[in-house]
């Protein structure tokens, strides 16, 4: 079994970098805020009541602006490479419905864990045609400091497509529960951990990132930092 300080420094050795993909114009806001989840958005901007609960508990087909009258206006990305049918199927069995299934992803901040899926992201129909901004962090610096908010993940949890992974409550595990040797066994080791996810926020991201740049499938367009 792998103790929690082995899978500690097994994440940081395997994956020394972590990706985030964001708006192309948003680094002047996840600079000031941190780079927030949708829940943490939601609560920067004020938004509450109906509104809230649509944009929390419902499939964002289409990226969603949201304004504050001192904070201006943020970009809640749409989650097309999802749809509730197959939400359904992926949660069979588990007791949960869609809506909580996208209350427990609003509430993180997803990173890949290589380039490569980042790339296949940037990639993908809905996005390779435009510019998105794109934070590389430093994996050792973003454990040291959230490592007790850290959840792991063995699978894209804001996909079903083309085929919907089962997936419950068990999906996001902290490190010290997640299955490394397991998994391991029948993957290639870096493979293991698809996402890490810090609940609700990371403060101060631009401590924690070594690049920011702009980028449109896999050319860079411009650096930022």
């Amino acid at each position: 079994m792998v103790t929690v300080a082995i899978l500690r420094d097994q994440l940081a050795e395997l994956h020394p970098r972590l990706y985030h993909m964001a708006e192309a114009d948003s680094w002047p806001s996840i600079k000031r805020h941190g780079l927030l989840s949708t829940t943490a958005l939601l609560d920067l901007f004020e938004i509450g009541g109906q509104p809230r609960t649509q944009l929390e508990r419902s499939l964002r087909r289409v990226s969603t602006t949201i304004t504050h009258p001192i904070h201006g206006t943020a970009v809640l990305r749409d989650q097309s490479p999802m749809d509730e049918n197959g939400l359904i199927r992926a949660l069979t069995g588990t007791g949960l419905t869609p809506a909580d299934w996208l209350v427990m992803l609003n509430r993180r901040v997803f990173f890949w864990l290589t380039e490569e899926r980042l790339l296949r992201m940037l990639s993908a129909a809905n996005y390779r045609d435009s510019e998105h901004l794109v934070l590389v962090v430093d994996t050792a610096r973003l454990l040291d400091r959230h490592w007790q908010n850290i959840t792991l993940s063995p699978i894209n949890s804001g996909a079903t497509k083309p085929m919907p992974a089962p997936r419950g409550a068990g999906t996001f595990q902290s490190p010290a529960d997640f299955p490394f040797d397991s998994i391991a066994a029948r993957r290639r080791r870096n493979d293991v951990v698809v996402e890490l996810a810090v609940d609700l926020a990371v403060p101060a991201i631009d401590e924690l990132a070594v690049e920011v740049r702009r980028q449109q499938r896999d050319a860079i367009v411009a650096k930022v930092t």
